[in-house]
């Protein structure tokens, strides 16, 4: 009980007790007052200090005067204990902290002294007045007694009320300690990506987490945490499946713990692993748990792991074979150099077409073997304006020869980046070639830079006859082209280029209209190369 309450408790209790005696107060033989409203009032001072106990003095003094038909300013000193008042006010913060025998001991301190001048009233207001009578000196001593003993039994009551009320508050707050340190528990188990579920002695399930529960719906979509508590985990699982779980289950309740086990439910796979429950005092089994681990797609990522790697030593080795064919390629192209000087000029048109072809056949193996060697690209601080500037005149020239027109527009606040120059001088020019391919005479081909918050934009559009959407989605596979004698790979290398920055390429094309490549670099990259 919180202290406020407390006080107004004590000052309504003890007031309302004040009013009763001093209404109901009468004398022995007419001659001892016998009011008992002096206990509640010393009470509620020494437990409520001068905030209580002034108002319940002035409530006692003003009963007094009310109720006394034989009022005087001497008796009201004698019959209120009016001097013990102080008294009782300096004892009173001392007095809530001691122990209960020092509680009632500190009443009975002041309590004494003020019966003694209750009874002694008579004598001193009337010094004339014989009270030699020996059975009314027992009375007076009971009734003195009498009051010590119910000062001390209501400030045990007292006590015993407040120890109570202070269990009580201990026990509420150790519950809602509780209930929050469940409720986080119960928050983190269904955060955990493992599903979990625990049962007693029967196989029933006591609780479960979210991730479990997402399995179990795989059944009944409609089933919630309430539908299943208390009923066999066996009930929501595949029947293929049910006698294993309860074999676990049987084991786990004996004591055995069983670890990670692979088993298949429908289609996923799950590692599985049981424990039993014990209570941590005595050691006893109270149930088990169970926990699944969905492993499906940490199996495919395994399966496509071990395809990536086969894929990698067959590169390595298409690598390698055809960094070989270039040789012989070289040797075949300068005998037919060779064989055509020697040969009519009627047969100049074949020996052309046949060198055409070889160093076609030459730039696929150059581009294969620049994206089969997926190598680190070692960078510096370089300005994108000065890559393009130092491929602007190879890019006006390749222009002019096609009758086309090629626009810059460079964004100033574009900072320095961490690039390959070498990379990107190749980047830039397969997809500018990329653009003028793709465009007739008096076509346009705009470069652009701009920074769009963290990122370095680099923008290739043409006007162009654009692509269709069906194709857009694999211009980056190797091997697929759009153009009539293209070799498929020089995308696909724009993109390995792209993504060993770290940044990312993207197409917007629309036929008829043509086709923009951006790409993004992060500038974050760059500072960071800086520091």
């Amino acid at each position: 009980m919180e202290a406020m309450d407390f006080d107004l408790v004590i000052i309504l209790s003890s007031a309302l007790t004040i009013l009763l005696c001093s209404m109901f107060s009468t004398s022995i033989f007419n001659y001892i007052p016998l009011n008992l409203g002096i206990l509640p009032l010393f009470i509620g001072m020494l437990y409520g200090g001068y905030k209580t106990g002034l108002p319940l003095a002035g409530l006692c003094l003003l009963c007094d005067f009310i109720f006394n038909p034989n009022w005087t300013v001497l008796g009201l000193f004698l019959h209120t204990g009016l001097p013990l008042y102080p008294l009782l006010i300096w004892m009173s913060p001392k007095f809530r902290k001691g122990p209960l025998t020092e509680k009632i001991n500190k009443l009975w301190l002041c309590l004494m002294p003020a019966m003694l001048l209750i009874t002694a009233a008579p004598i001193i207001e009337s010094p004339n007045l014989n009270l030699a009578d020996a059975g009314l000196v027992l009375i007076v001593l009971f009734y003195i007694l009498t009051s010590m003993f119910t000062g001390g039994t209501l400030v045990y009551m007292i006590e015993f009320a407040l120890e109570k009320l202070r269990l009580k508050e201990q026990v509420m707050g150790i519950s809602e300690k509780y209930l929050r340190e469940e409720e986080k528990l119960q928050q983190v188990i269904d955060a955990t990506p493992i599903s979990m579920v625990s049962v007693d002695h029967a196989g029933n399930i006591t609780s479960i987490n979210d991730t479990m529960m997402n399995l179990v719906k795989t059944k009944d979509p409609d089933l919630t945490k309430q539908d299943v508590l208390g009923y066999p985990v066996t009930m929501f699982v595949d029947i293929m499946g049910q006698d294993y779980i309860n074999y676990r289950i049987v084991q786990a309740l004996q004591g055995k713990k069983l670890g990670n086990e692979l088993i298949r439910i429908g289609t996923h796979n799950y590692y599985i692993s049981t424990s039993p429950l014990t209570n941590t005092h005595t050691g006893a089994i109270i149930g088990a748990v169970l926990a699944f681990q969905d492993v499906t797609e940490l199996a495919r990522l395994r399966s496509e792991l071990e395809n990536v790697e086969r894929l990698s030593l067959v590169g390595q080795m298409a690598a390698s074979i055809t960094h070989e064919i270039r040789n012989p390629m070289a040797v075949v192209r300068g005998f037919l150099q060779l064989m055509k000087e020697k040969s009519p000029e009627a047969l100049d048109h074949y020996y052309r077409i046949v060198m055409e072809e070889l160093d076609r056949a030459n730039g696929i193996i150059n581009d294969f073997l620049s994206l089969a060697q997926n190598r680190i690209a070692e960078k510096e601080q370089w300005h994108l304006h000065t890559i393009i500037s130092d491929l602007s005149p190879l890019l006006w020239a390749d222009a002019n020869l096609r009758g086309q027109t090629i626009e810059l527009i460079l964004d100033e606040r574009v900072p320095e980046l961490s690039l390959n120059a070498k990379e990107i001088k190749q980047l830039v020019l397969n997809l500018s070639r990329n653009g003028m391919e793709a465009m007739e005479e008096k076509g346009q081909l705009t470069i652009e830079t701009r920074l769009n918050d963290s990122f370095v934009e680099l923008i290739i559009k043409d006007t162009g006859m654009g692509i269709a959407k069906s194709r857009q989605e694999r211009l980056f596979e190797p091997f697929f082209t759009t153009k009539a004698k293209g070799t498929g790979l020089g995308l696909a290398l724009c993109l390995s280029i792209v993504e060993r920055h770290h940044g990312k390429i993207s197409v917007e094309s629309e036929e008829g209209k043509g086709t923009a490549f951006t790409i993004q670099f992060p500038v974050t990259d760059s500072w960071a190369g800086m520091i």
